[in-house]
């Protein structure tokens, strides 16, 4: 269901599940969207049984950590769990290249999603592309 991207066609789906839910519903100007870390970072999609592509998100080498960014689940599959299981699958395969933390800058309105996964907030409130944020980590 959820796996690593290995090709630009793949990259391309996770840029099109991004422009849906944070260009399209979250208003984020598309040229703040997609960023200087598209290259570094390491990208995950998730297909349904038919696979269509739903999900996607990227983590990246931040410190000692690896960052998890751009979170994103298409409407139609939210709340049936994909996201828990998707960040299953982002810990694991963190894991797999040698991290032991995660961190994460969370949307306020998901900070109750990541606290569930075991995420830990670290900061203050504050403000990015005009939507509230937190940070949280996770070690793993």
């Amino acid at each position: 269901m959820f796996e690593i991207v290995k090709n630009k066609d793949m990259l391309s789906e996770c840029f099109y599940i991004r422009r849906e839910v944070f260009v399209k519903e979250q208003g984020v100007p598309l040229e703040n969207e997609l960023d200087s870390f598209e290259e570094e970072s390491i990208h995950i999609i998730g297909y349904d049984k038919n696979h269509v592509p739903f999900a996607c998100a990227r983590f990246r080498p931040y410190n000692n950590a690896a960052k998890v960014e751009r979170v994103a689940i298409l409407k139609p599959y939210r709340k049936d769990g994909y996201g828990k299981t998707m960040m299953h699958a982002i810990e694991r395969f963190a894991k797999d290249k040698g991290y032991n933390q995660l961190v994460l800058n969370a949307q306020v309105q998901a900070q109750g999603f990541y606290e569930k996964l075991g995420y830990i907030q670290t900061g203050p409130v504050f403000i990015e592309e005009n939507i509230d944020h937190i940070k949280m980590y996770k070690n793993i």
